[in-house]
């Protein structure tokens, strides 16, 4: 038996060499292996720009707060590609071991018999293998890349479709407008399926609502319209046509995820599940958890860098929508408990660094620009600091994450700094590693 790294190598050299948005190399590859898709626990399929995984979390908490076992399957990967399937049990979920995943994935090799399919269509079908073969309650379906077109729109027959807050990113794969982007998120909405729109802009809302009734889709549920999630008094207020829930505050940091949060129970109620215990949805704003989004490192390898009374803050958002609401989750850290902003940041040269950045203008102190590991598209550090200078940053650049840390260590602040590593998934994957405390 070889291993999981060797073969997830191999499926690059099976990249078609054009690709065609379409869903025809995995369906060819699903019915030569059975039809695994047929044969899934309801799904609960999640499409968005920012905040897919973080519903996700927030219904895999309540949901297993319940009692009910649970799938789970996101990308990317912050430091091993196992990390991308969660296979549910009693008690909580664990990620696929390694023994496990090359089994199903040594399947699909043979079952693909060296046709042309890319890397998250060879690896899809192995999770779906996995979900369809491993018994649980429900499956949490992750869009890899916009939704109409994508790996796992497969899936006919959601228990509920979920689309969270639609902003820029990827334009050159879906569209150079948030209404085209919209579109092809609202590609996942089913006929007979609860359609769960998040809270967003106007202009999204109208495409994804347009979509989901022309699809017919059994009901569709707008955030802010049919249903509302706000903070009173330091608890989680959620409410829509079935009542009101009383709740703590979500562990997760920021305020966007009570967006997040809301945008969950909502699907939940939506699926079916709108009848677990309250005291289900009180532990899952308690326990959820979601690696590198606003994550506090308070020990580690890296977190012993930092100067003494000091924190450290790990963020993988990497578009400008994603920029501002971390911006605004450090505004609000700053008014509760004031500390000098200085961030260290690094980002892929498809995205839109000026953008992201320049949300901190006036909040940062300083900004330490890092280079990326192993991308080819990682935009070099020196053009990350000429960009965060053009959006008004006082930014200069750092040969790495910990050559940085011990920079800002080794200068004199007038209180102990916040630190905040951010800008790409990739970069937090890195971090997680280096820190010693990947995900679990």
């Amino acid at each position: 038996m070889g291993s999981s790294d060797t073969l997830l190598a191999r499926f690059l050299a099976l990249h078609p060499k054009l690709i065609d948005l379409s869903l025809g190399r995995i369906l060819r590859l699903l019915e030569r292996l059975g039809d695994p898709h047929h044969h899934l626990p309801p799904v609960i399929h999640v499409a968005g720009t920012n905040g897919k995984g973080s519903t996700i979390a927030f219904m895999r908490a309540i949901l297993e707060a319940a009692g009910l076992s649970v799938h789970v399957y996101t990308s990317p990967h912050l430091v091993r590609f196992h990390e991308r399937i969660r296979l549910g049990a009693p008690g909580g979920g664990r990620f696929v071991d390694e023994a496990v995943l090359v089994e199903a994935l040594e399947r699909c090799e043979k079952a693909n018999a060296g046709d042309a399919i890319t890397f998250f269509e060879i690896t899809t079908s192995a999770a779906f293998l996995l979900f369809a073969e491993h018994k649980a309650d429900v499956l949490l379906l992750e869009v890899g890349l916009g939704g109409r077109f994508d790996t796992t729109n497969v899936v006919a027959h959601p228990a509920c479709t979920v689309v969270t807050p639609v902003s820029l990113d990827h334009s050159e794969y879906l569209g150079d407008t948030v209404t085209k982007i919209a579109g092809e998120k609202a590609g996942i909405f089913k006929r007979g399926a609860p359609a769960v729109i998040a809270p967003q802009e106007p202009e999204p809302t109208a495409v994804l609502e347009a979509v989901a009734e022309r699809v017919h889709a059994s009901k569709v549920l707008i955030g802010a319209q049919d249903f509302n999630v706000h903070e009173d008094g330091g608890r989680l207020v959620y409410e829509d046509g079935d009542g009101l829930l009383d709740l703590p505050l979500p562990r997760l940091a920021g305020r966007h995820q009570h967006i997040n949060a809301g945008t969950a129970i909502a699907a939940l109620r939506a699926a079916g599940y709108g009848g677990l215990p309250a005291k289900a949805f009180e532990q899952g704003m308690l326990t959820a958890e979601w690696p590198a989004r606003l994550q506090r490192l308070a020990r580690g390898q890296l977190a012993e860098l930092v100067p003494a009374g000091s924190e450290l803050w790990l963020d993988g958002g990497h578009n400008p929508d994603g920029g501002r609401v971390l911006a605004q989750a450090m505004a609000d850290l700053e008014e509760k408990n004031p500390a000098p902003l200085v961030m260290i940041a690094g980002l892929l040269s498809t995205k839109d660094a000026k953008a992201t950045l320049g949300h901190f203008k006036g909040l940062a102190h300083a900004l330490f620009a890092v280079p990326i590991q192993n991308q080819l598209v990682a935009r070099p550090a020196e053009e990350v600091a000429a960009l965060a200078r053009e959006a008004g940053l006082n930014a200069e650049v750092s040969g790495s994450v910990e050559q940085a840390l011990r920079e800002i260590s080794a200068r004199s602040w007038p209180a102990p700094p916040r630190v905040l590593i951010c800008g790409s998934l990739y970069l937090a994957g890195e971090v997680l590693s280096a820190n010693g405390t990947p995900p679990v």
